[in-house]
């Protein structure tokens, strides 16, 4: 990465992904997948050793062997693991059902967001994108060199009134209409949570994402009854059982939906329909250095569901000096807003420097 991105759980300074192309009948399908162990326990090693016991040949019998459409209402039906028969983790199934819905849409002549429920409206071309103030940047040149604002995240570091401090000056100059959002990942603990949200409350936050050890549903409740933030949800809910016990237990008010750890854009659009049922905000996120189907799959899912708090847009334009798809995907940094991918399927194509980075032909 050209550039480092540093929160309280990792310190990332190199993107580690995998990038699947499925070639059946003349077409070709890409999809992607981002394990990140502290998220799913997933790691680029494990899915690759999982797909490697794949079998392929059912999985191509399936997908030469039935009209692509109907085969798409059948995902879109009983989901990528009970058509196909694939059990696995969230971003083995991710990566396969990336790749399959890519290529079904190259077959039908169908867009990215034609392939997802939702509204696919195609006279929409802009969504606003949120912008993330990371432990890389200070806080007077994020506000010199990444507006305009619509949606601010920050990521906490370990000092609480450190945090406050970043939260007052950013909110002092860019108002109180614009939501902001401090990003803990984890790292609070149940003795200092209420705490911390009390001084983060003063300082202007609106919402806290994911601030204690995941899984901790009865101290999320308590918190969300006493610490005043709405509390949004992220590496707690990478499954629909998550989901359900995250609203069954009172624990949030929000959901961080990001395909890869959520299983698929399927799932993902799952998530939403859950969410909605319940009451629960949602926003769609991003794992840190995507690198091609997986951001033009959740901004298809974020076209197809405009009522989201924000949509993260990533910033692979920052990361990476040349990217392994083409066209690279988009963010106009003008105006802080993306539009849709052009095209059939997630709309790219591997590179030519794609090949170098190939680590196994099947």
């Amino acid at each position: 990465m050209r550039t480092p991105f540093d929160h309280p759980a990792a310190r990332r300074r190199t993107s580690d992904s995998l990038v699947l192309r499925l070639s059946a009948d003349g077409v070709d399908g890409i999809g992607e997948c981002a394990p990140r162990s502290y998220v799913t326990g997933e790691t680029t090693a494990s899915v690759r050793t999982a797909l490697e016991q794949v079998d392929f040949e059912a999985l191509f019998a399936l997908l030469t062997g039935r009209d692509p459409h109907e085969l798409l209402e059948l995902l879109h039906r009983d989901g990528f693991a009970r058509t196909f028969g694939i059990d696995g983790g969230n971003n083995l199934l991710c990566l396969l059902e990336t790749a399959v819905l890519d290529w079904l849409g190259r077959r039908t002549g169908l867009g990215a967001r034609e392939l997802l429920p939702g509204e696919a409206d195609e006279e929409r071309r802009s969504l606003p994108v949120s912008q993330v103030l990371d432990l890389s940047l200070d806080a007077e040149e994020f506000l010199a060199t990444r507006g305009p604002f619509h949606f601010v995240k920050i990521k906490a570091s370990d000092d609480i009134e450190h945090d406050a401090r970043t939260v007052r000056t950013i909110r002092d100059k860019i108002g109180d209409d614009v939501p902001v959002m401090v990003d803990a990942n984890m790292c609070w603990t149940p003795e200092n949570s209420v705490g911390h949200a009390h001084r983060l409350r003063e300082a202007g936050v609106d919402y806290v994402e994911e601030p204690l050890p995941k899984g901790s549903w009865e101290a999320l409740r308590a918190l969300r009854q006493d610490g005043g933030l709405r509390i949004m949800l992220d590496e707690s809910v990478c499954t629909a059982q998550d989901a359900r016990t995250a609203v069954e237990s009172g624990a949030c008010d929000a959901f961080n939906i990001r395909v890869s750890k959520n299983g698929g854009p399927l799932p993902a659009a799952g998530l939403v329909a859950y969410a909605r049922e319940n009451g629960v905000r949602f926003q769609f996120g991003v794992q840190v250095a995507e690198v091609g189907p997986l951001i033009n799959s959740g901004r298809a899912l974020a076209f197809g569901h405009p009522d989201a708090l924000t949509v993260e847009a990533g910033q692979s334009d920052r990361f990476f000096p040349e990217m392994i798809v083409a066209p690279p995907p988009a963010v106009d940094r003008h105006t802080n807003t993306l539009a849709p991918a052009d095209g059939p399927g997630w709309g790219m194509d591997l590179a030519a420097n794609a090949e170098r980075w190939a680590v196994r032909d099947f």
